[in-house]
């Protein structure tokens, strides 16, 4: 058994998006745009034909891929190392908020995954408990699978698996929401993961 393809599909807009605060472990709720996201996402994602669908335990997500399993008829996996990163007080702050009680941090965690916001979780670390997923699918499934996740875990995740220097993470851009990320493992001897298209999706949708 080994996986030839990974897409890493980010969740539908939520209410916490909308409203431009920080959301990392909060269980916030897709708003009706990000429903509408998710049902014109599907019809793209179905072109992959993923043998499974495994989602993060986190509501937004969770959601997001039952629109694709129920629509394909794949059962829906939930895995908790899936989670957004945890971002400890900054949870629930907007950029404002954070940057008055927390001057120059934000910009320093987003340039720097080893670099954890108070009571939170580093992005290197974050990473680490994806590919422990990818491992284990890897070893049971072929073909492709469909990951419903969170746009920093994404991004971590993508820049572990291509083997980047933590210090050149950052060159990845972010994703937005409905977006998708895909990989593809390169043939033996090798085996390893290449990046064939990054924050793919439909560009435009905002209602």
């Amino acid at each position: 058994m080994s996986l030839t393809r990974i897409v890493l599909w980010r969740h539908g807009e939520t209410d916490y998006n909308a409203a431009g605060r920080m959301q990392g472990h909060l269980d916030s709720e897709l708003t009706a745009v990000g429903w509408n996201q998710a049902r014109f996402a599907a019809a793209g994602l179905n072109r992959y034909e993923p043998t499974a669908i495994v989602a993060s335990d986190l509501r937004r997500a969770t959601d997001t891929a039952t629109v694709f399993a129920e629509a394909s008829g794949i059962p829906l996996r939930i895995d908790k190392r899936l989670r957004e990163t945890n971002l400890g007080a900054w949870q629930g702050l907007t950029s404002a908020e954070l940057d008055a009680d927390w001057p120059g941090e934000r910009l320093r965690w987003r340039a720097d995954p080893t670099f954890a916001p108070p009571g939170g979780e580093r992005r290197i670390d974050v990473a680490e408990r994806a590919v422990e997923v990818v491992t284990d699918l890897d070893g049971e499934l072929d073909g492709t699978v469909l990951l419903a996740t969170h746009g920093g875990l994404i991004t971590s995740l993508t820049a572990r698996l291509l083997g980047l220097p933590v210090e050149h993470w950052t060159v990845l851009g972010g994703v937005s929401n409905c977006h998708w990320t895909e990989l593809a493992k390169r043939p033996e001897p090798d085996a390893e993961w290449r990046l064939i298209t990054h924050n793919t999706g439909i560009s435009g949708f905002s209602g």
